[in-house]
């Protein structure tokens, strides 16, 4: 079992990436310390924190481990070498992460290239102990996932209605084809917690907005790595949501469960915060994340094999810069057991036809219509619909049903690309749309989870996100277009699902 003071000293350090520099002489250190080594006692009190999480080094060197010890067996052969920060002043070990490496394959050949770091489980360790996670993981800055500088920008312009200030999508860059669908696969070191930090950190980037203004984290999973303990404190401890108080962060975190509608149910709590005056929350965060479960294909649930895919989207609400106002919102519940996971079992089961009329298609309909009816609103009104996309076929014929034409509905619908992401899809579907609305567009999302309910949202664009749009380069487009996708068969979909 890991001892319990080194975890927590080994994540504070390492999940975030802090480092420390010297007022005095300015030299810099991988580690915590009150005074700087050449300066003395002169450079007591006289030492800055660094963050290195948002930046990018360059691979000074790297070997190749072919034969990995116990707690490193399941990454199989992996890199692992020496990343440079600040021109060499700090030096971190580092792992390079997201590689399938093939026989014959030269590390050398990596060497000088600048790499980011990533967010991800660091090893292998039984199942009665604290998941040990680090940012000493890195990929390439100039592939699948391109460097992005945090800047953090004044927020300037009031709403009167709560809304959207930035969001972001995560997607592996792994994935599984079958016929006309792709479905994302998580890398051997990823999980639901992982995706959340990264998603978190995009919606960021995105907003322009400072960390330490979020007051009120959740996070919606159907696959959380624990029965007892919370993802959204790992995150928010991360990404450093709140005032920080030496390891603590001044900011109500909580884990949301609801199936597929786990985040998305969240909307409107967030938006009732922010808009109270005495919460003392001027923004809020919202994370769907899952590395979506199946049975292997042939054993009892194995259906749902065809669609899982793995994912995250992360939401920050607010009312200044808003992107998109929030305007209405009708929700609908009921004991519908479609779908569902007993405590202690690895993979969930099915209702089978049951999981249609009776319950995705009667909640989604009745919610999308009655907010449609209470607002005096038709379809012609919208620009887009966004609907849960659990399958290829569900958000179709529902879109249909209730009015919508193709090009109305269609452009949400990422689950042929990326995979039922679960607590993610409704929330990818809307990234889609906000990747390309104009101002004013209207937007009716709505979103499902078994068990079962929907929510209904109407949201409204404002010229808010013609700005914004530039600061993200990681949009759905580029996450499903990108020309370092790699793809994997099955048994190496259904190792890299089982994670470390």
């Amino acid at each position: 079992m890991s001892s319990e003071p080194i975890e927590r000293r080994v994540s504070y350090l390492g999940d975030r990436l802090r480092a420390i520099r010297c007022k005095t002489c300015g030299k810099e250190y991988f580690e915590t310390r009150d005074y700087c080594g050449d300066c003395g006692r002169e450079s007591y009190g006289k030492m800055d924190n660094i963050d290195l999480f948002y930046e990018k080094g360059t691979l000074e060197c790297c070997v190749l481990i072919d034969e990995p010890t116990n707690k490193f067996r399941k990454l199989d052969r992996f890199i692992y070498g020496i990343v440079s920060f600040h021109n060499g002043k700090i030096r971190v070990p580092a792992r390079i992460t997201d590689q399938l490496l093939k026989d014959n394959f030269d590390p050398a050949l990596l060497e000088g290239r600048e790499v980011i770091p990533r967010f991800r489980r660091r090893c292998s360790v039984g199942k009665s102990d604290v998941v040990p996670t680090i940012s000493l993981a890195f990929t390439f800055a100039d592939q699948y996932y391109p460097y992005q500088e945090y800047k953090i920008i004044q927020p300037t312009q009031d709403y009167e209605l709560p809304g959207i200030v930035g969001y972001g999508v995560y997607i592996s860059r792994f994935r599984i084809k079958d016929g006309s669908i792709e479905r994302a696969v998580p890398f051997i070191d990823e999980d639901s917690v992982t995706a959340a930090v990264e998603a978190g950190k995009l919606a960021l980037i995105h907003s322009g907005l400072d960390s330490r203004l979020v007051g009120k984290i959740y996070v919606g999973s159907e696959s959380n790595p624990y029965a007892v303990k919370p993802i959204a404190a790992k995150v928010a401890q991360v990404l450093q949501l709140g005032e920080s108080d030496g390891d603590l962060q001044a900011v109500d975190a909580i884990d949301t469960e609801f199936a597929c509608k786990a985040a998305s149910g969240m909307f409107k709590d967030a938006c009732a915060l922010v808009s109270y005056p005495r919460s003392n929350v001027n923004y809020a965060m919202v994370i769907g994340s899952d590395n979506s479960q199946a049975a292997p294909r042939g054993c009892p649930g194995g259906e749902l094999d065809a669609f899982v895919g793995y994912g995250g989207a992360a939401y920050l609400f607010g009312k200044k810069d808003v992107i998109a106002e929030v305007e209405v919102w009708y929700s609908c519940t009921s004991d519908t057991p479609d779908f569902w996971r007993r405590d202690g079992e690895h993979y969930p089961m099915h209702g089978g036809r049951f999981t249609g009329d009776p319950a995705y298609n009667k909640h989604v309909r009745n919610a999308a219509s009655k907010m449609m009816e209470k607002s005096n609103m038709k379809p012609s009104d919208f620009a887009y619909f966004v609907p849960h996309q659990p399958n290829p076929t569900f958000p179709v014929r529902i879109a249909k049903d209730l009015g919508f034409k193709e090009e109305q509905f269609l452009p949400a619908i990422q689950m042929p690309k990326f995979g039922n992401t679960y607590s993610g899809a409704s929330l990818v579907g809307l990234a889609a749309i906000l990747d390309i609305a104009k101002p004013n567009d209207q937007i009716l999302v709505t979103s499902y989870g078994s068990g079962a309910g929907s929510d209904a949202y109407i949201l409204r664009v404002t010229n808010q996100i013609i700005e914004k749009r530039a600061r993200q380069k990681v949009n759905i487009k580029f996450l499903a277009e990108n020309p370092f996708t790699e793809f994997v068969d099955y048994s190496t979909y259904r190792r890299l699902k089982q994670g470390m």
